[in-house]
């Protein structure tokens, strides 16, 4: 009776402690440790006492309650001390509890099957455990130098105390065959002095201030807790039914109940997959806390605000890319609504990098799913699960298989300005709820600040229109007088026929100047360069511009024809911006170089390609320059506004333009022109 009331008591205070440490000292691992050790060694002492009172000890059941307490003292031991203790001692004596466990289990089932052979009660298999989990205590005793807290000898040395206790116990019962009351009492104390230090220090291990993962921590262990109370609750209801109502056989299927139980534990308990489930499932469901917004949004400002990046755009990247741990990233974006979206930086590559990244128009599946569903496109989930996104359709160039892991959308209110595209972070990474509405919203950010540069550059460009009005003024006043002037030679010339072959060719060719410079006049105050447009056929047009330009070295070669395509352009206006093409790859080619003409059509567009192995472009000037007026690299020389007509011509015909290049191994230009149907030869 004594010795009951002391196991209760016992088990009621470790029961207490182990609540407290939870309670205030929760967001320290060893005291947790500690507190599962508590609740362990209670449960422990619960299971002891039943067994006395039954005269019966040991038991199958006593036996894998010391297993249970031995690896609890163990892990709580090991997070407590500084100690390193090698890993295969770690293993082994860890793995002696579980395979103590595992023993009972079995030996209980057997003593209760009909049929078959008991195993015997052998209290060998405690002793050798208790054994190697007091080598394991005494190498942490030995390895705790004058840095390690007291606490932590103290500890070391009350539970090597347990453990020896412990293995006499066993050690007696096999030879003796019994245990008396006293050396009973003894165990329940080693236990209690045991606890006491390991408590103290538990409480004194330094808690650092609440951080993101403590308090996960904290909730896994607590949920750990809940999920392993409900599961003997639910094993010990099922084997109460099976006792109840399995008649004659209701003690052994109470037992295989139990013993299945403790196997399914054991392999949850040791297998990793369980607490990652059960980590996300928390992460998921419980918390928004994966990331210090604080401290995130101060590097994201940063970023963007400094100057170690010129351009913006990567900086965007860079930005955004940081936050995830993403090595590099793309940014996608279109000109004016209706047009395509063209990569316009990557970081830390060039763009120039790329060439395999082509534009995608505003009406493909991906823009239209992005700025419809304001979603990020998680490609490793839409290869596994295509049907999330409606059977989304992707660039050939945005393979899940590739680099590329994230697609997220660059919103200025509801439209879409573009979109960046990262590659994998570093696993282990798994897209959370967070991350989705972080990627949501520094995009808008991003997308906002993008918006107000292009306004700004609208507006300087503006502004250079301004000023490029009133130099046509000028220009017009000074060819008005030019034109005077040849007109009054003209006029005067009657009275010069002295040698008539001379003064007929100057007159002509006064003439036809006077006539190109009024039209250049009247082009220029009805402010219409474009020409009038109708439906001309092509290649006709092509071999015009080709031929002006055969002059100049190196030589056009010209690659593919074109069977009657017809197009809707002026063909003044068509020969003269794609012999400015010409002429430019010229001028960037060697003599010896290539220049190549490269004429292709199908069923909607033609595209005439301008490929030379020139000089070439650097990103910077490609992506910010080659389409800005006023803006040449040959100086004086020209006026830069050739590369903005050719592009603003073929798209007011509908058509559009492309280029790639990268200094030292050229450039290709592409102008594509829509096609005019086709006429049905039977109508």
């Amino acid at each position: 009776m004594i010795l009951g009331a002391t196991y209760v008591a016992g088990a009621v205070a470790m029961f207490i402690v182990g609540v407290v440490l939870l309670i205030r000292r929760g967001r320290s691992e060893a005291a947790r440790n500690v507190a599962l050790a508590a609740f362990v060694s209670a449960a422990w002492a619960g299971v002891v006492v039943s067994q006395t009172a039954a005269h019966a000890w040991p038991t199958w059941n006593a036996i894998m309650a010391d297993g249970f307490r031995f690896g609890a003292w163990l892990i709580a031991l090991l997070s407590l001390a500084s100690a390193e203790v090698p890993p295969w001692l770690r293993r082994v004596s860890l793995g002696l509890c579980g395979l103590l466990i595992i023993y009972t289990a079995l030996g209980g089932i057997s003593q209760s099957a009909e049929g078959v052979k008991p195993l015997p009660l052998d209290s060998v298999a405690g002793l050798i455990t208790a054994l190697a989990a007091l080598a394991t205590t005494l190498h942490v005793w030995r390895h705790a130098d004058g840095g390690v807290p007291r606490e932590v000898r103290w500890s070391a040395a009350a539970i090597a105390g347990q453990f020896a206790v412990d293995a006499l116990t066993y050690a007696q019962s096999q030879w003796q065959g019994d245990v008396h009351a006293s050396l009973s009492l003894l165990r329940l104390l080693a236990v209690g002095i045991a606890l006491v230090p390991m408590t103290i220090g538990a409480w004194r291990t330094p808690v650092q201030p609440p951080r993101l993962f403590i308090s996960r921590q904290v909730v896994f262990f607590t949920s750990s807790v809940v999920v392993l109370l409900g599961y003997m609750v639910a094993t010990a209801l099922v084997a109460y039914v099976a006792r109840r109502f399995g008649g004659s056989i209701g003690p052994l299927l109470q037992t295989v109940v139990i013993g299945a139980a403790a196997l399914l534990l054991i392999f949850f308990l040791l297998a990793d997959w369980p607490s990652r489930r059960l980590r996300v499932f928390i992460s998921t469901h419980f918390y928004r806390n994966k990331y210090d917004y604080r401290i995130e949004w101060l590097r994201f400002v940063q970023t963007l605000s400094s100057g170690e990046e010129p351009d913006v755009r990567r900086n965007s990247i860079r930005a955004v890319a940081q936050i995830f741990g993403s090595p590099s990233g793309l940014l996608l974006l279109r000109e004016q609504p209706g047009e395509p979206y063209y990569l316009q930086a990557a970081w830390p590559e060039r763009s120039a990098d790329f060439p395999q990244v082509t534009s995608v128009a505003g009406g493909d599946g991906l823009p239209r799913f992005l700025m419809d569903k304001q979603w990020v496109v998680d490609l490793r989930e839409y290869a596994d699960h295509p049907q999330q996104y409606g059977n989304l359709s992707l660039p050939a160039w945005l393979d899940p298989a590739g680099p590329w892991r994230i697609v997220a959308p660059l919103l200025v209110g509801n439209q879409l300005l573009g979109f960046l595209v990262l590659s994998a972070p570093p696993d282990p990474f798994e897209i959370t709820f967070e991350d989705l509405d972080l990627l949501k919203t520094v995009g808008r950010n991003v997308a906002v600040q993008l918006a107000q540069r292009r306004a700004d550059e609208e507006l300087a460009l503006s502004r250079q229109f301004d000023a490029y009005n009133r130099f046509a003024a000028f220009v017009m006043h000074d060819l008005k007088n030019s034109v005077a002037q040849l007109q009054l030679l003209v006029a005067n010339a009657a009275r010069h026929r002295a040698n008539p072959v001379f003064v007929d060719d100057a007159i002509d060719t006064i003439r036809n100047t006077s006539e190109r410079m009024t039209r250049l006049i009247e082009q220029l105050q009805r402010r219409d360069m474009q020409g009038s447009s109708r439906s001309v056929e092509l290649a006709p047009i092509v071999a015009a511009a080709v031929s002006r330009s055969q002059a100049r070295e190196p030589a056009v070669r010209v690659d593919g024809q074109l069977d009657s395509e017809m197009v809707m352009a002026d063909p003044e206006r068509l020969a003269s911006i794609l012999e400015h093409v010409i002429r430019n790859a010229q001028d960037a080619t060697a003599a010896g170089g290539n220049v190549v003409l490269k004429m292709e059509a199908d069923e909607k567009d033609a595209r005439l390609t301008v490929v030379d192995d020139g000089v070439g472009m650097n990103e910077e000037f490609l992506r910010n320059r080659l389409f800005r007026p006023f803006d040449s690299t040959k100086g004086s020389k020209g006026m830069g506004i050739g590369a903005y007509q050719v592009r603003e011509y073929a798209r007011t015909v509908g058509g559009e333009v492309d280029v790639w290049s990268a200094p030292g191994r050229g450039t290709r230009f592409c102008i594509r022109l829509p096609l005019c149907p086709k006429k049905n030869a039977n109508s």
